[in-house]
C-alpha cells in the first residue's frame, strides 16, 4: 500500500483502527527508498525496498508497512507517514524504519538524499521521537550512514548504519544483504524461526564482508550499531556495555512453528511468553557478570524451565 492508501484507509476505517490498537502490539513497519541519481541505482534501490515490502507482507502477525519509493519518497511524503505513524501508534508497539539509497555528510551534519529537498538526521531524529512506541529501530543502509548515529540514538531505539562513520560515501551493498537475512533461514542463528535484529545484523555484515572478498576489493563499508542511547557505535554485541541487548529482543519476521503460532489467535500469548522468556534470558546473561553466580544460575534455571514448559504447549 503506498502512503495515499494508508491514510486514505486511515480516515475511512477509522473507528475499526481505534478499536483494534487496543487489541495487542503491533510493529510499523516504514521503509524509504531515496534517491537514486543514476537509473541503476534508481532500480537497485527501489527493487531491494519492494523485495523487503513482499518480505513483511507475508510474514504474518498485526504489522503496518508502508514503502515510499522513486517519485513518492519525498520530503513532504516522509514526514506525512511518519507524522500518521506517530499519531495511530501506542507505547507497547514497536517502530522500525528502513532508508535505502545515498546519504551525504559535510563533517557535522548526515543528510538523506530524495527527490527536492533533503532530509538531515536531526530532522528524521525528531520524527521518530514524536512516535509513541517506546521500542523503535532504524536501519539507515546509505552511504555516510555513520554519521547519522548521533543525532538518531536514544533510550529504547536502536540504530544502525552500513558505515561506521559519516566519511565511508561509496554507495553500500548492505540493504541487499539486511533483506536477504530476513528470508534467509540460515540467518537464524538460536533457532527459534525468528529473525531478530541482531541475527539480520550479523547475517548482513558477514554478506557484505564476504562480497568485497569476492570481488578483490577494499570494502568501502562497515556496518555498526548503537542500542543502549548512551555509547558509541559498534560492531558486535557486549555484555559490559550492554550494547546488542534491544537488537537481540526485537523480532522482525517469524517463519515456520513461529509464525504459525503468530497468526493464531490459540496461541498467540502462548507465543509472546516465550518470546518475553527468550528476551529474559538473554538479559540474565547480559548481566551475569554483575550477579552472584548462585543468583545468576536460580534464575537462568527457573527461565529455561518455564520456556520448556510453554514450548511444550505451543507444540500441542
Amino acid at each position: 500500500m503506498n502512503v495515499r492508501g494508508w491514510l486514505r484507509s486511515i480516515v475511512v476505517g477509522g473507528c475499526v483502527l481505534l478499536l483494534s490498537a487496543g487489541a495487542e502490539a503491533r510493529t510499523y513497519f516504514v521503509t524509504i527508498s531515496g534517491l537514486g541519481g543514476e537509473p541503476d541505482y534508481e532500480q537497485r534501490f527501489t527493487a531491494t525496498a519492494n523485495d523487503l515490502d513482499r518480505i513483511l507482507k507475508t510474514s504474518g502477525g498485526d504489522i503496518r508497512v508502508v514503502t515510499l519509493t522513486g517519485a513518492d519518497a519525498t520530503r513532504i511524503r516522509v514526514e506525512e507517514t511518519l507524522q500518521t505513524v506517530a499519531r495511530e501508534a501506542k507505547p507497547d508497539d514497536d517502530f522500525v524504519l528502513v532508508l535505502i539509497g545515498h546519504g551525504s555528510y559535510d563533517g557535522s551534519e548526515y543528510k538523506f538524499n530524495l527527490p527536492g529537498p533533503d532530509l538531515a538526521a536531526t530532522e528524521l531524529a525528531d520524527l521518530c521521537n514524536r512516535i509513541p512506541a517506546k521500542r523503535q529501530l532504524v536501519v539507515n543502509t546509505t552511504s555516510a550512514s555513520g554519521g547519522s548515529i548521533a543525532a538518531l540514538s536514544k533510550p529504547g531505539r536502536a540504530v544502525i548504519a552500513a558505515t561506521k562513520s559519516g566519511t565511508e560515501k561509496n554507495a553500500t551493498v548492505f540493504a541487499r544483504y539486511w533483506v536477504e537475512a530476513l528470508r534467509d533461514p540460515t540467518a537464524d542463528v538460536n533457532k527459534n524461526d525468528t529473525i531478530s535484529a541482531l541475527e539480520a545484523f550479523q547475517y548482513a555484515t558477514s554478506k557484505t564482508a564476504a562480497f568485497y572478498d569476492s570481488q578483490k576489493r577494499l570494502a568501502t563499508e562497515h556496518a555498526v550499531f548503537e542500542d543502549t542511547g548512551k555509547g558509541d557505535p559498534v560492531r558486535a554485541p557486549s555484555a559490559d556495555t550492554g550494547e546488542g541487548l534491544l537488537l537481540s529482543n526485537f523480532a522482525l519476521v517469524r517463519f515456520g512453528d513461529a509464525q504459525k503460532a503468530f497468526s493464531d489467535p490459540a496461541k498467540r500469548d502462548l507465543l509472546a511468553k516465550k518470546e518475553e522468556l527468550e528476551q529474559k534470558i538473554d538479559s540474565l546473561k547480559y548481566q551475569k557478570a554483575a550477579m552472584a553466580e548462585d543468583d545468576y544460575k536460580q534464575q537462568l534455571t527457573s527461565a529455561l524451565v518455564d520456556l520448556a514448559r510453554i514450548q511444550q504447549e505451543l507444540d500441542k
